[in-house]
């Protein structure tokens, strides 16, 4: 520890970012839902693709969740940047919000009133039926055009459960053919359970599709952080190991938003140590640094998957090897044990 604080100390006094050092354009672990970093895993992949082909559709509801971290965000910005001219947008970040801010908010970012009225009151005497009217007018208007609208509602589960109605009630703006509001409702796992709350029944009903985002695997998370350092424009002069990424991998348990904070960490770690290669004990450190809690000893995949068949005498032998390979200095600690399971995201698959 003494080495990486004298080390930290020297990295201070130059003055210079790790960004710098290392060639990157820009931060290539930033806590920023940047769009362009959307890096698309099987779950990701197949939500984008499947929040795509419903908003060709029109199909009306769109439910979207997954945990604290994993890149929802992120996502509905890449969606965004994706949209075709014809496809008018509204994106709701703040859920603390009454019924009537909700419909200014939605009128705001469709362009129907500019954000000076909002800001100077100017809508305040405005009811409620009001604001729906004109919307639904705006909304109609599209329809000559061959337009669309889709609103986008960030932290969900946070929603009112009168504006959650309200927004149910907005997908009644139709016509005879199709819905007149694509509406696409994202949050964390537990607005699942939201909407099937007896006085949302309704509203859960009429979702037409959902998706949900999980942690990233292992091999996904060495190609996330790969990913990554290639889009901020370096990496070519600093990499982590295989063993390092499974390490972040096991730390974070795969959530992207905690694999970018402890890789931006180990990164500083490994500039003050001008180290080009980043092996699994660095990100150990960099863990420690942000009191996240690191895992014991486990042995990989195949032991486990196998230790059965070959026999407990074997695996045994096996187990006790791995503690060997993958964490030097436990077997003289006691802290290898061929009995413990290992954590879920190493475990064989069904």
């Amino acid at each position: 520890m003494k080495r990486s604080r004298s080390a930290a100390a020297r990295a201070r006094e130059d003055y210079q970012m790790y960004e710098d050092y290392y060639g990157f354009a820009e931060k290539p672990f930033s806590l920023t839902p940047d769009p362009k970093y959307l890096y698309k895993s099987e779950s990701h992949a197949n939500a984008f693709e499947l929040l795509k082909y419903a908003i060709r559709r029109r199909e009306g509801f769109i439910v979207v969740t997954g945990q604290i971290g994993t890149g929802k965000t992120t996502m509905c910005r890449a969606l965004l940047d994706q949209l075709d001219r014809r496809t008018f947008s509204a994106l709701l970040l703040n859920p603390f919000i009454s019924e009537e801010d909700l419909l200014r908010l939605i009128l705001q970012d469709f362009g129907v009133v500019s954000r000076e009225e909002v800001r100077r009151g100017r809508l305040a005497g405005i009811t409620k039926q009001e604001l729906i009217n004109t919307l639904n007018d705006f909304l109609l208007s599209l329809q000559p055009l061959g337009a669309g609208a889709l609103l986008i509602i960030d932290e969900a589960q946070n929603l009112p459960v009168q504006v959650l109605e309200q927004i149910r009630l907005l997908s009644n703006l139709e016509t005879d053919k199709e819905k007149l509001l694509q509406i696409v409702l994202v949050g964390q796992d537990n607005l699942l359970e939201c909407l099937r709350s007896p006085q949302l029944r309704q509203l859960d009903q009429r979702v037409s599709m959902r998706c949900q985002l999980r942690p990233l695997t292992a091999e996904e998370t060495w190609a996330y952080v790969a990913h990554r350092m290639t889009i901020a424009g370096g990496g070519s002069t600093v990499r982590f190991t295989e063993k390092a990424a499974h390490r972040i991998h096991a730390i974070t348990g795969g959530i992207p938003r905690l694999i970018n904070l402890l890789c931006d960490r180990t990164l500083l770690a490994a500039f003050a140590l001008r180290a080009s290669r980043i092996e699994r004990q660095l990100v150990d450190e960099a863990a420690r640094t942000l009191d996240m809690e690191i895992p014991r000893v486990f042995a990989p995949e195949w032991v486990q998957r196998h230790a059965a068949a070959i026999g407990a005498g074997v695996a045994a032998f096996a187990l006790t090897a791995a503690a060997f390979m993958y964490g030097a200095g436990y077997l003289h600690r006691g802290n290898a044990e061929p009995s413990s399971p290992a954590p879920q995201a190493y475990r064989a698959q069904p």
